[in-house]
């Protein structure tokens, strides 16, 4: 049995790590300050034994007890992350320094959740980990994009300066239960709108692309990082199959399985006009890749939504569907 730190443990990817976790039999604790996600997330697991929740913030000093350190604290999703920039770069650089001097104290492996956001907007596709990217760094985005930059250089300057046993993984475009409804991602915003029988709202003409990776996938790819014994740097874990905007929006419309009308909005800054991984590294090193289709995961992900978002459009019909 082994004891886990997960930080930023109440949000979308992290409440799906802390719940596997524990499902394999480990010990977990959960630190969060709730800053971009909710108790809710985690209700299902504070009874569990072996869970603990600590509410702290990652930009203090940690002291946890514990073998293995999952770093996943920050606001990932736009809206959230520019609501104050200053925090979203406080709580990149300083989250990681005190979790990399933990893991130094301690001798605890750690793992770093960076992001695809790091290549920017790409000149290469599909991206592999050697491409340095293009990244505006006065941006609105550049809190997160240049904040996950830093992390990772801090990371690789602990494991050459002070031998710490430090992993960094780079999450391309995720979905899945536990995705909050207002986190401004395609998925979720497609899924909202559609089951509130409001128009679907593509930013663009909606030919940008995205590589959507179903959540369970990624965290068996964080699993695999952290139990490989040498990696020759940071690893993309996504999906290389991709998909247009347009393209998920009509396969959201065919799941919900009600028309839906479209809004065209005008692309926000910076946005990625494409956005896919090479992940001949993953499967390479960890033997991964993701298992969940699109269609299979985008079913599973609508009928989490069903029962809160609007139960009068549908939970009956999304789960004939998904038992089809």
């Amino acid at each position: 049995m082994t004891r886990y730190l997960v930080t930023g443990g109440a949000g979308f990817i992290g409440a799906n790590l802390c719940g596997r976790l524990l499902d394999e039999g480990h010990q977990v604790v959960c630190l969060d300050n709730f800053s971009s996600s909710t108790p809710a997330n985690i209700l299902h697991l504070v009874d569990r034994p072996g869970f603990t929740l600590l509410v702290g913030d990652v930009r203090s000093t940690i002291r946890v007890d514990a073998d293995e350190i999952f770093h996943l604290a920050c606001p990932a999703s736009p809206p959230r992350y520019q609501v104050d920039p200053v925090f979203t770069m406080e709580t990149s650089v300083l989250g990681a320094i005190n979790v990399l001097e933990m893991a130094r104290r301690t001798g605890a492996k750690v793992l770093l959740a960076s992001t695809s956001e790091i290549y920017g907007e790409p000149a290469v596709s599909p991206q592999p980990e050697t491409y340095r990217g293009n990244v505006n760094s006065w941006g609105p985005r550049a809190c997160y994009d240049e904040g996950k930059r830093c992390a990772e250089s801090l990371f690789y300057d602990y494991i050459r300066k002070y031998g710490v046993a430090g992993r960094v993984v780079r999450i391309f475009n995720t979905y899945g239960p536990h995705m909050a409804p207002d986190d401004g991602r395609v998925v979720s915003n497609f899924i909202v709108q559609a089951l509130s029988g409001e128009p679907l709202t593509i930013y663009g003409d909606g030919s940008q692309t995205r590589s959507l990776c179903y959540v369970d996938d990624l965290v068996e790819g964080f699993l695999r990082v952290m139990a490989a014994p040498v990696l020759p740097g940071p690893v993309n874990l996504g999906n290389p199959h991709e998909r247009t905007i347009l393209e998920i929006a009509s396969a959201v419309v065919d799941i919900v399985g009600r028309g839906r009308s479209i809004e065209f909005h005008p692309l926000p800054m910076d946005d990625p006009s494409r956005r896919c991984p090479d992940i001949s590294l993953a499967r390479a090193h960890l033997r991964w890749e993701p298992a969940v289709d699109l269609g299979e995961g985008l079913r599973r992900t609508v009928a989490y939504f069903a029962g809160r978002v609007a139960p009068a459009f549908g939970p009956a019909v999304i789960l004939a569907d998904a038992a089809e």
